[in-house]
């Protein structure tokens, strides 16, 4: 007759010593042939069943990113899960540490909610305060709001909701995901006492949904409350600092980080590097790198990336080769901003060198961003036919990125016929995307086809596509002032316009002569210049020349790509007013000082 499961249980339970010592080995165990050694042993002793060797088991083999190996042990060997096991032998701390293991592992995360199912289903242990938190850090990772919803009414249910650890998880869950912000706050205001995890998470959320300006008010709150960030904190608020673009609040936040103590690890150094490039400044995001005592091949992306957008190429050069003589290999990223650093400063034959060796020298083989990198290369150039003839021989099929820029190339160098048929062509592929009709309006009008201009106006209001309006922003004082073109919503409008008008009579006199062949109107002359004088990049210089001390540097955003007319104005306005103007566009950043800029006319 065979024998019960029980049965073959009780006959095969191991001493209490095997136990401890198997317990012992494990605690000092750092590599994975020594863990499958203890496998092994595990399995011969019979100690599969037994939840203190299982736990410790798992909680190694996530240290050592073994997790397969602890699902292998744990599925296959101790039937966890089959219906030969025994769930009474099985606490609530080991699904606890199995769920925190698997959670670790963005592969792995759907099995660490799998496991909570299992037991919760199963009613094999009651969930404790520490189950909630990395359940709902593992929704939000496999990005299941419905189930992290699910998730917050168990811990309702079971009593755990108004735990500070629990609350911390809902919050970064819920702002994790694109309209679950708002809930995010509503527990964080909701909660009682809070600490720097709970700010954390909220300002975590802010920043995932692109809402820069509430991350770092929310930061600010916390700093007067005189509550320490922590690193991950600071990666958060650094991020959305490097998205406003002001470099005064980068400066106070990198002070905020020396002054709290929190400490500067290798990914928020990396944070650091981008802010400063974001913000105008890579000298200072050069410091930093220089600075770091670990660096990775991130540290190295991020910087050769920042003196790319600031066309700084041979510098993002040399540094390249710093990098390879330090023993780096160069992956697929660093080649994006190498290349982007070459497209930026004119280095085309640095540019095809670099292509050409990224599948001969370093076994990379180019995707369709370092395609595109190449014809933003050729057509910045003024090389239309050549970039043409590269589409033409690439392995893949160019996407829409790389037709918008030949046809800003065709527009810039006068082959308008070519960008037409590129243009309606793109049109057909992606009938929604407003760039496209605007690419195709702005060919008619500077072919004076007036009447088609206003046909695919006409087009775009019946199918309800959109163009994205052009703004400009200036950070004064922690404040953001935005600026739209012949804007008359700011509260000192009236003094900007006077200003306006002032500058127009300086610049004038300097020799500037406004580029109305930019303005893609019907229009006479006269109310062309009209037109161009009321862009927002001139509206925001206006209203920084009237706000701040003569020296002051300033910085301001464009959300799109700059006008010829207002790069030709910069640069006078740099020179007449003594002002070192840094503009960071939707293309790279323009250094205005004398009279000239550092894209050297080149963007």
């Amino acid at each position: 007759m065979p024998l019960s499961t029980t049965t073959l249980l009780r006959r095969r339970t191991p001493t209490r010593a095997a136990e401890q010592t198997l317990l012992a080995h494990l605690s000092t165990t750092t590599t994975l042939p020594c863990l499958l050694h203890l496998l092994a042993r595990i399995l011969k002793l019979g100690l599969h069943q037994n939840p203190l060797i299982l736990t410790k088991f798992t909680s190694i083999s996530s240290t050592l990113n073994s997790t397969p190996l602890s699902h292998s042990l744990i599925l296959s060997h101790s039937l966890l899960f089959s219906h030969y096991s025994d769930p009474s032998l099985f606490d609530t701390f080991l699904f606890n540490t199995l769920i925190k293991c698997y959670s670790k592992s963005k592969e792995k995360t759907h099995l660490a909610i799998e496991t909570y199912k299992f037991m919760i289903r199963n009613g094999v242990s009651r969930p404790n305060g520490y189950t909630f938190p990395v359940v709902l850090r593992a929704c939000a990772g496999a990005r299941e709001m419905g189930l992290g919803e699910q998730v917050h009414g168990a811990a309702v249910r079971f009593g755990f909701v108004e735990e500070r650890h629990c609350r911390n998880g809902l919050v970064y869950m819920y702002g994790c995901f694109e309209g679950g912000v708002g809930v995010a706050r509503k527990v964080f205001d909701e909660m009682s006492e809070r600490d720097c995890v709970s700010w954390g998470a909220m300002i975590g959320g802010y920043v995932r949904a692109g809402r820069a300006g509430k991350a770092l008010g929310l930061f600010r709150r916390m700093v007067r409350g005189g509550v320490f960030a922590d690193e991950v904190t600071m990666v958060s608020v650094v991020s959305a600092c490097a998205d406003l673009g002001g470099i005064e609040v980068a400066r106070w936040v990198e002070g905020c980080i020396q002054r709290g103590g929190a400490r500067k690890d290798v990914e928020l150094g990396n944070a650091l590097i981008d802010m400063f490039a974001k913000c105008g400044d890579v000298d200072e995001a050069v410091r930093v790198f220089r600075g770091m005592k670990k660096r990775d091949i991130v540290s190295w992306t991020s910087v050769i990336v920042g003196l790319a957008m600031h066309g700084r190429g041979v510098e993002a050069v040399s540094l390249f080769e710093e990098m390879k003589g330090e023993g780096l290999s160069p992956d697929r990223v660093v080649f994006i901003g190498l290349l982007t650093a070459c497209s930026h400063a004119g280095l085309v034959e640095e540019g095809r060198w670099y292509f050409n060796s990224m599948e001969k020298e370093y076994d990379v083989v180019p995707g369709i961003e370092h395609c595109g990198c190449m014809v933003d290369l050729f057509c910045r150039a003024g090389l239309v036919r050549e970039a043409l003839d590269f589409v033409e021989t690439m392995p893949v099929e160019p996407n829409p990125v790389i037709c918008r820029t030949l046809i800003n190339a065709c527009h810039a160098h006068g082959d308008l016929k070519l960008g037409e048929r590129i243009t309606n062509s793109l049109v057909g592929k992606e009938p929604l995307q407003d760039s496209n009709y605007v690419l195709i309006s702005n060919l008619f009008a500077k072919m004076s086809l007036w009447d088609k201009k206003n046909s695919i106006r006409e087009t775009m209001e019946k199918k309800g596509v959109k163009k994205t309006p052009g703004s400009t922003t200036f950070v004064l004082d922690n404040e953001v002032h935005e600026f739209v073109a012949g804007d008359t919503t700011h509260k000192h409008y009236k003094e900007i316009y006077r200003m306006l008008d002032e500058m127009g009579m300086k610049l004038r006199k300097a020799g500037y002569i406004p580029a109305t062949s930019e303005v893609l109107l019907d229009i006479d002359e006269e109310d062309k210049e009209d037109a161009l004088n009321r862009h927002s990049e001139k509206l925001a210089i206006a209203f920084a020349l009237l706000r701040t001390p003569p020296g002051f540097s300033i910085r301001i955003v464009k959300n799109l790509r700059v006008c010829v007319d207002c790069h030709t104005a910069t640069k006078f306005i740099s020179k007449i007013y003594h002002r070192l103007i840094v503009m960071r566009d939707r293309n790279r950043f323009h250094h205005f000082k004398d009279g000239a800029c550092s894209c050297k006319d080149y963007w």
